[in-house]
C-alpha cells in the first residue's frame, strides 16, 4: 500500500554489485523528518528488502535498464505519478543529481541541489544550503508543485526506524530518451581499509604543511587511528603529495562528517567550502593566524611533526585500555 498524503519519494543509488549505495540511510532519514518514505529503487529484491529496514515504509521497485541516467528518470517519472509526492530526494551524486535534473525538467519541477538539510515549513518542504563556502545557511523553497532536492552525502545524521518490507512493482514506460549507456563495470583496487571519502563521518586531510609525498604519511597514520578517511587540500594534490581524487573543497569532494581533522592546511576559501559544514573541525598548524582557525572548534598552533604523533600515541592509549 502506498502512502497518501505526506509522502517524500527518495530515490536510492545503487551500486555496480546491486547493492543500496551509502547514502540510502541518510536520505530515507531525511524524508522521515518531513513525511512518509517512500522508496525507489532500480534494482533486485534485496535491494528492496534493504531499503525498507532502513525506513521505507513503501518499496517502489524497478528493474535496472542499460542507459541508466535515462532509466532513473523515467522511473522516477512513473513513481512520482504513483504517489503525488511532496517531494522528491536523491543523492547529490553523480548518479542522483543527473535523474533528478532529468526528472525536474520532465515534470517542470524546481530543483534543489547540494541541500545540507531537508525541512518542512507551514508552505511544504524546504531545502538547506550552505553557500559563500560555508559562511552562510540559506533556504530554497518552490512556489509549485513538489521539490526535488539532492542532499549532500553525509550531511544529514538523521535515520529512520526499520519498516516492515512493503515492496510495490512498478510498471515504467521507457520514454526513449537517450543516456550514458552502462558498459562494463570493474572494481577499482582498494589500497586500504579506510572509509570512502565522500560520506565518512571522519576525515583527516593534509595540506602543504606536510612539506613532501613521503611525510603525508603521517595522515594517513592519524587517519588508521581514528578509522577515518584520508583528503588533502588543493595544495597538497598540487603537490604531488596524492591523487586529486583526496582533494577536499570547492573543486573536489565536499564532505560533512562528525569529525574533520586539518594537518598543516592554510584554510583557503576553496578548502573551506568543501569542509566547513563539518559537525566538529580540529585544526593544527604552526601558523597562528592562518584562516582554518577562524572556523575550528579546536586549534592547536604547533608542527604537525610534533603534535601529531604525540596525538596518535594518546589514541592508541586509550584503545589499549578500553
Amino acid at each position: 500500500m502506498i502512502p497518501a498524503a505526506g509522502s517524500i519519494l527518495v530515490l536510492l543509488d545503487t551500486t555496480p554489485a546491486g547493492t543500496l549505495a551509502k547514502s540510502s540511510a541518510a536520505l530515507l532519514g531525511a524524508a522521515s523528518r518531513v513525511g512518509t518514505p517512500v522508496a525507489l529503487v532500480l534494482g533486485d529484491e534485496a535491494a528492496a528488502k534493504a531499503a525498507a529496514e532502513l525506513g521505507a515504509v513503501t518499496v517502489l521497485r524497478a528493474d535496472p535498464a542499460t542507459e541508466v541516467s535515462a532509466s532513473a528518470a523515467d522511473a522516477l517519472t512513473a513513481a512520482a505519478a504513483r504517489v503525488q509526492p511532496d517531494a522528491v530526494l536523491a543523492s547529490h551524486s553523480v548518479e542522483g543529481r543527473e535523474a533528478a535534473a532529468r526528472y525536474a525538467v520532465r515534470a517542470r519541477a524546481g530543483l534543489a541541489v547540494d541541500a545540507i538539510a531537508v525541512e518542512r515549513d507551514d508552505e511544504g518542504v524546504i531545502a538547506r544550503h550552505s553557500a559563500y563556502g560555508g559562511a552562510y545557511t540559506v533556504t530554497s523553497a518552490v512556489t509549485h508543485g513538489a521539490p526535488v532536492i539532492t542532499v549532500r552525502q553525509g550531511a544529514v545524521e538523521a535515520r529512520a526506524q526499520a519498516q516492515p518490507a512493503d515492496v510495490v512493482e512498478l510498471d515504467v514506460t521507457p520514454s526513449g530518451t537517450r543516456g550514458a549507456a552502462l558498459g562494463e563495470v570493474v572494481a577499482a583496487a582498494q589500497s586500504s581499509g579506510r572509509p570512502e571519502l565522500r560520506g565518512a563521518q571522519k576525515v583527516v586531510s593534509g595540506g602543504r604543511g606536510l612539506a613532501t609525498k613521503e611525510q603525508f604519511a603521517l595522515v594517513e597514520q592519524l587517519a588508521d587511528a581514528l578509522g577515518a578517511a584520508v583528503g588533502a587540500s588543493r595544495a597538497a594534490v598540487d603537490a604531488g603529495f596524492v591523487p586529486q581524487s583526496f582533494q577536499v573543497g570547492q573543486t573536489g569532494v565536499q564532505v560533512s562528517p562528525q569529525l574533520y581533522v586539518a594537518l598543516g592546511i592554510s584554510g583557503a576559501i576553496q578548502h573551506l567550502a568543501g569542509m566547513q559544514t563539518a559537525t566538529t573541525i580540529v585544526a593544527i598548524n604552526k601558523d597562528a593566524d592562518a584562516p582554518i582557525f577562524a572556523i575550528a572548534d579546536l586549534g592547536v598552533v604547533g608542527d604537525v611533526f610534533t603534535v601529531v604523533p604525540q596525538l596518535i600515541a594518546e589514541i592508541e592509549k586509550t584503545k589499549a585500555a578500553r
